[in-house]
């Protein structure tokens, strides 16, 4: 679904019925400023009904809108649950009933997938849907799991590594595996990811609670003060020997106190956390609680893996260092040799740079011509033996490590030995070539850093954030790299525990810490991260320990959720600042109209119709306008709160500024301006006297 697309018919018509669903007064006790409104709609409904058959025009239209104004924040958050319902809708008829085919006793058994329990082995095989939640313990396949991510490209699932888990309702490509099931019926991943993004269950967040909080305060406050109110425009008539019982009714005194309340962000209010959690699940994150997705707009250090996540993951060769009395050009021949049998990534990147450096075309050997030495972790490394005529060695060409290409030279220059080092320095690895036990120079793997990472970093800067870069490399590889990406800091080497003692470290001095991970050795680091990322591909331990779920398994994404977190906080305090601006805009809108007769002698209008800047029309149509506008407001900011305010990184202070700035001024004008027009329209068609 479009993330535009918040207004077709199908969300429109649920979400209708949702709003109206929502009267339920158990429902509106939750959210104490709309419970409020909806009581007091009650109370001028209550008396209009007690008044039949005389019923007043000008309090009935007040009761409709108030009324209007409870339903259109209700709609506001049916809207938002909608989109969440749609995906998990979509979720749920893209599972198949499936077959699986049990392992008991050596022997398979096809048995409904319905009936399998944890601890289960099954067997799947090229062409099967795999029957529920698990990891790979035999074999290694290609899976589809376009089901789940959307990603069409399928991925590779192994026994005994950090991609052994799959998921339910995904489909085998290739191979055979065998699945240990690891979760019951009903309680699937994709169970889970239903009820989660469905969000009828949504638990309010920290933040979102003390909010709630201090609008039902200024709720009471302000019921206080409304309540009052009549009883000093009784003493204040009498004094002013005038009679305000037909101008300060019940309908406008609960008229007034709607549209003092800050009815705009308690009416918006669930909406936007619900919308916060729905635009990462389009961004393919599933968040387990909103508590998860508020806390990553609060995050202060950020622990990245450095490998997948800030560099490519696959070292490149960058450059051909010689020895001396050797040319480059033979080098690179030489190393290209070496690497024509070489699938990886690092080999096939040497066969290209000596393409690219010196035009050299890769040769086509045939097996009468040359015996290929695959790569081996005894020997570390691999190459190429060139056969003469009679199938005999003739020339033996060997790349690999240093301490490896040592051991089967004559010699190794020491200008080997410090080039060597210097590629280390740099945070390159470094390989040595050979060609029949004479050294002929070093190749210089680079892991390449991400393009436009540094300035992803630099954003994440400007907000506060530090980045941390986590590597199991040396020290030396660690610097250079971090110092190349822009990070703030680096741990190399690290291990579990000193992961998990970092975390612990940064809390205790009071931060809040995210980290991303796919690894049963990350699982502890995980749990104790604020914000968790695991990936999908990721391991049964290590989504457990997480609070969030990357469907991409896309390490980088932490970066994005970490955006969309601090967009749903700035949403939040953009409308709050909006919403209580607003309010005060309209007391002084309404109470110079609604008393501006008051103390009035000789014909003259009384001391606050000075403070009448709009000049309404009456204190009837100022009311009515003023409630229509409260109502309408709700409804014209909808958009915004589920799409979010536009993300741009800064740190509180400047946020404080745009927000007091664009929402605050913004707040305090608009309502001048739109019951000003409402008013002209309202006397235009002749609503009030």
């Amino acid at each position: 679904m479009s993330e535009n697309k918040f207004w077709n018919r199908e969300l429109i018509s649920g979400a209708l019925a949702g709003a109206l669903l929502k009267l339920d007064p158990r429902r509106q006790m939750k959210n104490p400023v709309m419970f409020v409104t909806m009581a007091v709609a009650a109370l001028v409904t209550g008396g209009i009904l007690a008044g039949l058959p005389r019923v007043s025009g000008f309090d009935a239209q007040i009761a409709l809108w108030l009324w209007f104004t409870v339903l259109f924040s209700n709609f506001a958050e049916a809207l938002a649950e909608g989109h969440g319902k749609a995906r998990a809708e979509s979720l749920r008829k893209a599972r198949v009933e499936i077959t699986a085919r049990l392992l008991a006793e050596g022997h398979e058994k096809k048995v409904p997938a319905s009936r399998l329990r944890k601890g289960d082995l099954v067997v799947c095989a090229a062409g099967d849907f795999i029957p529920g939640d698990g990891e790979v313990v035999e074999g290694i396949a290609s899976v589809d799991e376009s089901a789940i991510t959307g990603e069409s490209a399928p991925v590779i699932r192994e026994s005994g590594g950090d991609r052994s888990a799959v998921t339910g309702g995904t489909r085998v490509i290739s191979d055979r595996i065998v699945v240990r099931i690891t979760a019951d019926a009903g309680k699937s991943f994709v169970d889970r990811m239903i009820a989660l993004i469905e969000n009828a269950s949504r638990q309010k967040t920290p933040n979102e609670i003390a909010l709630t909080m201090v609008l039902a305060a200024l709720t009471i406050v302000f019921l206080l003060a409304v309540g009052s109110l009549k009883l000093f425009a009784d003493y204040s008539a009498a004094a002013a020997g005038q009679d305000l019982s037909g101008t300060v009714t019940v309908p406008v005194l609960a008229s007034l106190l709607v549209c003092l309340i800050p009815t705009t962000i308690g009416g918006l209010l669930s909406a936007i956390g619900v919308a916060g959690m729905d635009r990462l699940v389009r961004r393919n994150v599933v968040a387990k609680s909103g508590r998860a997705v508020e806390a990553a707009g609060d995050i202060d250090v950020l622990l990245l893996d450095k490998t997948g996540t800030i560099t490519l993951g696959n070292r490149m060769a960058a450059a051909f260092i010689p020895a001396p009395g050797v040319q480059e050009r033979e080098l690179a021949e030489a190393a290209q040799l070496a690497s024509l049998s070489d699938e990886t990534p690092e080999g096939r990147s040497i066969v290209v740079l000596a393409k690219t450096k010196f035009e050299l075309r890769a040769r086509e050997l045939h097996p009468h011509e040359a015996h290929f030495i695959p790569f081996s972790a005894n020997t570390q490394t691999s190459g190429v033996e060139l056969l003469d005529a009679e199938h005999r060695p003739l020339r033996k060409i060997l790349k690999g490590s240093i301490a490896a290409i040592k051991a089967e030279c004559a010699a190794f220059p020491p200008e080997l030995e410090a080039a060597q080092a210097e590629v280390a320095r740099a945070g390159g690895t470094p390989l040595a070539v050979m060609d029949n036990g004479r050294a002929l120079g070093v190749i210089h793997l680079k892991d390449i850093v991400k393009g436009g990472i540094r300035e992803r970093f630099a954003q994440l800067r400007k907000m506060g954030i530090k980045t941390v870069m986590i590597t199991g490399d040396n020290p030396l590889t660690a610097a250079a790299v971090a110092a190349e990406a822009g990070v703030d800091d680096f741990m190399a080497q690290a291990t579990p525990e000193s992961k998990l003692a970092r975390i612990r470290a940064e809390q205790a001095a009071g931060r809040l810490v995210a980290m991303t991970g796919d690894g049963t050795n990350d699982a502890p680091a995980l749990a104790q991260a604020d914000v968790a990322v695991t990936m999908n591909t990721g391991t049964q331990a290590a989504r457990e320990a997480g609070n969030m779920v990357d469907l991409d398994s896309n390490p980088t994404k932490l970066i994005e959720i970490v955006e969309a977190g601090k967009q749903l906080l700035m949403t939040r305090g953009a409308l709050t600042t909006f919403s209580i601006s607003n309010d005060v805009a309209k007391y002084f809108a309404i109470i110079p109209a609604l008393f501006g007769a008051l103390y009035a002698a000789g014909g003259k209008a009384g001391p606050l119709a000075a403070l009448d800047v709009m000049r309404l029309h009456s204190p009837q149509s100022a009311i009515l306008s003023a409630v229509i506008f409260n109502a309408l407001i709700i409804m014209a900011l909808v958009p915004l709160a589920l799409r979010g305010v536009k993300y741009s990184p800064m740190n509180a202070q400047a946020l404080l500024r745009r927000n007091m700035f664009i929402y605050g001024v913004g707040g305090v004008i608009a309502p001048f301006g739109g019951i000003k027009l409402l008013d002209m329209l309202i006397v235009a068609a002749g609503l009030v006297k």
